[in-house]
């Protein structure tokens, strides 16, 4: 129920706000204007826009299949919302107690791709068809690199806890964060707080496992330039040609949603949580003063502000990919996956396992 009470308003904001920023960005970066007219710079420009889609006609072609092309973008959604039940958003609140958090959100974000081939299939539509058969091969292929880049981070912190794996990355750490050479020195880094109890940091080679986790994550979100389930230059829409009005807004709901759960996954298992990034400078406690306490009103505003700022970091970094490189093609984007990402993978997280065992 908390996750619904929180996650709904901010996943609805967050789509609102994050369709204007994509148009204002990807203005800059091509040197255009974008929203200029609705509202003061635009500003209203997306909420006119959501208001169009209520609007629309909810147009069910005659030939589909309706209980399939009605129920899909609905469990697009669900299985992607229900990934947020387990996020650790404050240090005081971890979502669903859920001790096998990592394993759980790999799960049911991965049964988005039902929803999608329901899409594709029920629309009677052979453009809808190809564009979900390119997404099921396209989402199963790079949850293995995903996955395996995820795994590396689990196997740093010795835990499937998305708020364990928060709490090992800051100052409160039971555990003491070691870097090169620190260990010999009898430095507690946990104490100094900041980007330097990051996973990132605390082992370096997890900074290319983000990498491959980022570039897998764009994948599983259908953004360019991995678009091709619904590339407009060959497949009109893709798998979502044939919805309208409100069903079509779910689904982009579900996307832009994608995005921001892959971000808040990413900022977790790599990039130090809901942590400071500041940390401790002799008598200046920054880490302290920028963190508090867990269970405090304090600590929890701090902590929020954090983890929400450094996923919307990435959410600016998925938008700038977006307009900076054009779409590949399907052969390249396979060839990425397996040749590539997954064996890359694997050795980090080979070399996770080593490293582990020697800070033993």
């Amino acid at each position: 129920m908390s996750t619904i009470l929180f996650f709904l308003p901010f996943l609805l904001l967050f789509t609102v706000l994050a369709v204007y920023a994509e148009r204002k960005v990807s203005a800059f970066i091509q040197d255009r204007y974008g929203p200029m007219e609705v509202g003061y710079y635009g500003i209203l420009q997306t909420v006119a826009d959501l208001l169009k889609l209520l609007q629309k006609e909810d147009i069910v072609p005659r030939a589909a299949d309706r209980k399939l092309f009605l129920t899909a973008p609905v469990l697009i959604f669900v299985f992607l919302f229900a990934g947020f039940a387990v996020l650790p958003v404050t240090s005081s609140w971890q979502g669903a107690p859920v001790q096998t958090g990592v394993f759980y959100l790999l799960a049911i974000v991965s049964l988005d791709v039902i929803g999608i081939i329901m899409a594709g299939w029920g629309s009677n539509n052979k453009y809808a068809l190809l564009g979900a058969m390119r997404s099921a091969a396209q989402i199963i292929s790079y949850e293995v690199p995903l996955t395996l880049s995820v795994l590396s981070a689990v196997v740093i912190c010795q835990t499937l806890d998305l708020q364990e794996i928060s709490l090992q990355q800051g100052i409160w750490s039971n555990e003491i964060n070691y870097l090169f050479g620190i260990k010999a020195l009898g430095i507690d880094v946990t104490s100094i707080g900041g980007f330097l109890t990051w996973n990132v940091v605390r082992m370096p080679l997890l900074f290319f496992a983000w990498l491959i986790f980022f570039i897998s994550s764009l994948a599983e979100s259908n953004r360019a330039p991995f678009d091709l389930p619904e590339a407009e230059s060959e497949l009109v829409a893709g798998f979502q040609t044939e919805y309208s009005g409100f069903r079509w807004s779910v689904i982009m709901l579900a996307e832009y949603g994608m995005m921001l759960l892959v971000s808040f996954l990413g900022v977790i298992l790599f990039f130090g949580s809901w942590n400071t990034p500041l940390p401790n400078i002799g008598p200046v406690m920054l880490a302290e003063w920028t963190t508090g306490e867990p269970g405090t009103l304090y600590g929890t505003l701090w902590s929020a502000f954090w983890l929400i700022g450094k996923a919307m970091t990435v959410v600016l970094i998925q938008m700038w990919v977006r307009w900076t490189y054009p779409r590949v093609r399907i052969d390249q984007l396979m060839t990425l996956g397996w040749k590539y990402l997954t064996p890359a993978a694997l050795v980090i997280l080979l070399l996770s396992g080593i490293w582990r065992l020697l800070m033993i």
